[in-house]
C-alpha cells in the first residue's frame, strides 16, 4: 500500500470548480444564518421553533465547515511551503469567525433560558443526541461578553490570535537544520524529520540532530516568543473580559472533565513519577550512563535489533497484532490502507507532527505522519489509526454528538497502541532482545505520559501565571522550561542535559484554539491502560463496553461516560493508580531481561 494519501473524496481536486462552489455556498450560508440568529428573540415558547431550525442549520454547516477545514488542513501539512495551502488556511478564518458569532448567538438564547424553556428545546426530538452539546453552551454563555465584544473577537481572532498561530506553522514548516553526521556528512534536514532523527538507535545521531535543532530554534526566538506570548496573552486578556475566574476553567470544559477529576489524576501521576523514573534507569543503565539527557527519550534500547522497518513490513506488524486481538479494528485498518486514508511518506515540505482528522460529510477519516521506519512510528501508525477507528465508531451519531473532547479522543488511539504493543510481545517466535526492545517502548511511554506531558502541563501552568504579571521574555521561557523538566524528571535526567528550547519546538504550545494541550494525553494514556487491563481480563466480551464508551463521548463529560458504560470512577485516585500500577510488570520483566540481551554490556 502507498503511504500517500487520496483526497478526491472531499473534492477532486484544489482547483476543482466543485471545491470552489462548496466553498461559497458555505460562506453564504454562515452569513444567512449569522442575520437570522441575531434577528431572533431570546428562547422562549414562542421562538422554540425558530431556534431547533437555527440549531439544526448550525450543525449543517459545523459539518460542512470541519469538511473544508480538514481538506485544507490536510494539503497544508503534506505541501507545507505551497502558498496555495497557506492562502487557503488564512481563507478559512473569516469562515471559522462567522461560525463562532452562530454559537454566540446559541449562547445568548441558551444561557439565560428558563429550565423549561431549555427542557423544552432539548426534548425536541429532532435534537435527540444534541443536549450534551447544547448544554455546554449553555455554561459557556455564563463566561461570555456581551454579543457584539464577542462578534468582534471573533473577528479579531482571525487576524491576531490564529495569525500568530499560522505564523508559528509557517515558520516551523520551512525551517531546516544542517545534520553532521558521524561520519563527517552534511546534510539539510527539516525540521519535521527531527524527531525520528531523535529516536535513531545511534546516540551520536541523536544528540546532533538535538543540538543543531535546538540551533536553528534559537534562530527563530524571536518569531516563538512573540507568537506565544501574543497567543497566551490574548486568551489572558479575554478570560478577564468574560469573567474567567482561572485559566485553567476553559482547559478543563475544553477536556469535559471536572477539576476534581484532574485533581484525581494528577495526584495519582505524582505519586507514580517513581515508577516511570525507573524505567529511564534502566534505559540508562543499558546505554551505559548514570541518567538519559532529553535527547535519549524516544532512544530504542542498544539490543542490535533496532533496525529500520519498511513500511509494508511496519503496516504487517499492526495488522497481525490488531487481529489476534480486535479482528474489528484490523479489518478497519485494512480498509484504511486500501483507501488510501494514511499520509506517511518522508520527504520534504511536511510539517512535523502526527494527528487524525476527518470530514463529517464523507464519514472519511485521514491520517498523518511521516514514517521513517523507528519503532515508535509503527506505534504512531497504530495510534493514529486509533483516532481514525473513533471517528468510523462514531459515524452513525449526530454531528453534535460527535464534538466529544481530547481527554476521550486520546482514549482510542491510546488503547489501539497496547493492542500493538501486547500484540508483539504475544509473539511466540520473538526473540528475547526483540521483547526487550519492545518493553523499552512501554518503558519509553510511561516516561512520556507520567514524565514528559506532566513536565508541559506544569511549565504551561507556571507560564501562565508569570504572563498574567506580563511579556515573559526569552530567557525566562527556557528557565520555565528546565525547572520543569529537573522536577518531574528528577534524578533520571542528567544534570544540564535537559531541553531548554522545548517550548519553542512543541507544536502544542501555539495552538491557538486549544491551551493546555498536554494533560488530556496522560488522561488518555491512563484511561485506555485501565480500560485494557478490564479487556485483558474480560476478554472479546469488553469490547461491545468499550465501543459504547467511544460511541457516548460526544454525550457527557468524561467521569459520566465512563460511570455509564464501564462503571469506573474517574473523580478517585483509585482508578488512576491501578492504571499505573499496570506498568509494574512490564518495567520489571525488562529490567531481568535486559542484562541477557545487552549487545554491550553496561558501563
Amino acid at each position: 500500500m502507498e503511504p500517500t494519501w487520496d483526497l478526491t473524496s472531499y473534492f477532486p481536486a484544489f482547483d476543482a470548480p466543485e471545491r470552489t462552489a462548496f466553498f461559497s455556498t458555505l460562506d453564504a450560508d454562515l452569513g444567512a444564518l449569522l442575520v437570522g440568529t441575531e434577528g431572533l428573540a431570546a428562547l422562549s415558547p414562542d421562538s422554540r421553533e425558530a431556534w431547533v431550525s437555527a440549531v439544526l442549520r448550525y450543525e449543517d454547516t459545523v459539518a460542512r465547515y470541519g469538511h473544508m477545514s480538514s481538506y485544507v488542513n490536510c494539503l497544508a501539512s503534506a505541501a507545507a511551503t505551497d502558498e496555495t495551502y497557506a492562502i487557503a488556511e488564512g481563507a478559512l478564518g473569516p469562515l471559522r469567525a462567522k461560525l463562532e458569532k452562530i454559537a454566540g448567538e446559541l449562547r445568548r438564547a441558551f444561557g439565560p433560558a428558563s429550565d423549561a424553556d431549555f427542557d423544552a428545546l432539548v426534548a425536541d426530538p429532532r435534537l435527540v443526541g444534541a443536549t450534551h452539546f447544547l448544554a455546554q453552551l449553555r455554561v459557556e454563555a455564563q463566561k461570555r461578553m456581551s454579543a457584539p465584544l464577542e462578534a468582534l473577537a471573533s473577528d479579531l481572532g482571525t487576524e491576531g490570535i490564529f495569525g500568530w498561530g499560522r505564523l508559528y506553522d509557517t515558520v516551523s514548516a520551512k525551517l531546516t537544520f544542517e545534520l553532521v553526521r558521524p561520519d563527517g556528512t552534511r546534510e539539510t534536514v527539516p525540521m519535521a524529520q527531527r524527531r525520528s532523527l531523535m529516536a535513531d538507535p545511534d546516540r551520536r545521531v541523536r544528540e546532533a540532530a538535538f543540538t543543531a535543532g535546538n540551533k536553528a530554534w534559537e534562530g527563530v526566538s524571536d518569531v516563538t516568543q512573540a507568537a506565544l506570548n501574543r497567543i497566551s496573552g490574548t486568551r489572558l486578556a479575554l478570560y478577564g473580559r468574560r469573567g474567567v475566574a482561572h485559566f485553567l476553567d476553559v482547559a478543563l470544559h475544553d477536556a469535559g472533565i471536572s477539576r476534581k477529576t484532574l485533581d484525581a489524576m494528577m495526584g495519582a501521576v505524582e505519586k507514580g513519577r517513581g515508577l516511570a523514573r525507573r524505567g529511564l534507569l534502566s534505559k540508562a543503565r543499558a546505554m551505559g550512563l548514570p541518567a538519559i539527557a532529553w535527547y535519549d527519550l524516544e532512544a530504542p534500547l542498544p539490543l542490535g535489533e533496532s533496525e529500520r522497518i519498511p513500511w509494508d513490513r511496519g503496516t504487517a506488524l499492526v495488522r497481525k497484532a490488531f487481529s489476534s486481538a480486535y479482528p474489528a479494528l484490523a479489518t478497519f485498518f485494512d480498509d484504511a490502507l486500501a483507501k488510501r486514508w494514511v499520509e506517511a511518506e518522508a520527504r520534504p515540505g511536511k510539517r512535523p507532527g502526527a494527528y487524525c482528522t476527518g470530514s463529517d460529510v464523507t464519514n472519511e477519516p485521514r491520517v498523518y505522519m511521516t514514517y521513517q521506519g523507528s519503532l515508535g512510528d509503527v506505534s504512531t501508525l497504530a495510534h493514529e489509526i486509533g483516532h481514525a477507528f473513533h471517528h468510523h465508531v462514531l459515524a452513525d451519531a449526530r454531528v453534535l454528538a460527535r464534538q466529544y473532547p481530547m481527554t476521550l479522543a486520546e482514549t482510542a488511539s491510546t488503547f489501539a497502541e497496547n493492542v500493538l504493543s501486547s500484540g508483539l510481545l504475544a509473539d511466540p517466535t520473538i526473540s528475547d532482545a526483540a521483547r526487550a526492545q519492545l518493553l523499552g517502548e512501554v518503558a519509553g511511554d510511561a516516561a512520556a505520559f507520567l514524565l514528559d506531558i506532566p513536565t508541559r502541563f506544569l511549565f504551561e501552568t507556571r507560564f501562565y501565571e508569570e504572563r498574567a504579571k506580563g511579556e515573559v521574555p526569552t530567557s525566562r521561557l527556557c528557565q520555565l522550561m528546565v525547572a520543569a523538566q529537573r522536577e518531574v524528571f528528577g534524578e533520571a535526567l542528567a544534570e544540564g542535559a535537559e531541553d531548554p528550547q522545548f517550548w519553542a519546538s512543541k507544536l502544542h504550545f501555539f495552538i491557538p484554539d486549544l491551551s493546555f494541550y498536554n494533560f488530556p494525553y496522560t488522561f488518555g494514556y491512563l484511561l485506555s491502560r485501565g480500560l485494557y487491563a478490564r479487556f485483558r481480563e474480560e476478554g472479546p466480551s469488553f469490547l461491545p463496553r468499550y465501543e459504547t464508551f467511544l460511541q457516548k463521548t460526544g454525550g457527557a463529560l468524561a467521569h459520566e461516560v465512563a460511570r455509564a458504560s464501564i462503571g469506573e470512577d474517574l473523580e478517585s485516585e483509585g482508578f488512576w493508580s491501578r492504571a499505573i500500577a499496570t506498568l509494574e510488570g512490564p518495567l520489571a520483566e525488562l529490567d531481568a531481561l535486559l542484562p541477557k540481551v545487552l549487545k554491550t554490556p553496561a558501563a
